[in-house]
């Protein structure tokens, strides 16, 4: 009877692959991904370093999405985009988030999750680094505003990026 109770539980990590794996095998949708904004947190830079970064993160990413029984999103994705120094980054990974219907129009709703993947930067020699990020989303129909926060220390990190996701 206990190993039975025990076998029930999952664990997160059993979950998060079986997520990945049904996305990967049966996407609902293909989307096209494209930056919008980066922004610099003003309080956490000196004025010279915000004056000389890039903030309009030009690229495009691509992904595949689902959306599960309880109406949550599921998605992996791939992205290049300008950074602050205006070189080439990509990032990938997979997106959850909790999704929320709060008007009597389905087509329009806010999501709260996570992001987790890899990333690669050229100050840091393209070597890739993983990332767990906070999600946060408004969406109506098959566009999305979708937005993460890089948290950091002073001059490093402390970053919004945002990026329209359409899906087709």
């Amino acid at each position: 009877m206990i190993f039975s109770a025990y076998a029930a539980k999952t664990p997160w990590y059993s979950d998060f692959a079986q997520n990945v794996k049904q996305t990967w095998q049966q996407p609902e949708h293909y989307e096209l991904y494209v930056p919008a904004i980066t922004w610099h947190a003003r309080f956490a830079y000196d004025k010279d370093k915000t004056d000389r970064y890039n903030e309009r993160p030009w690229g495009a990413g691509f992904g595949q999405d689902r959306w599960d029984e309880k109406g949550n999103w599921h998605g992996l994705y791939l992205m290049a985009f300008k950074d602050s120094y205006n070189k080439w980054e990509p990032i990938g990974g997979y997106g959850w988030e909790k999704i929320w219907r709060p008007l009597a129009d389905d087509n329009f709703r806010l999501g709260l999750g996570y992001t987790a993947g890899a990333t690669a930067r050229d100050n840091w020699k393209y070597i890739p680094i993983p990332v767990l990020l906070p999600l946060a989303s408004v969406g109506y129909g098959p566009a999305t505003f979708q937005m993460t926060y890089i948290p950091g220390t002073y001059n490093n990190g402390n970053v919004y990026f945002a990026w329209m996701r359409f899906q087709f």
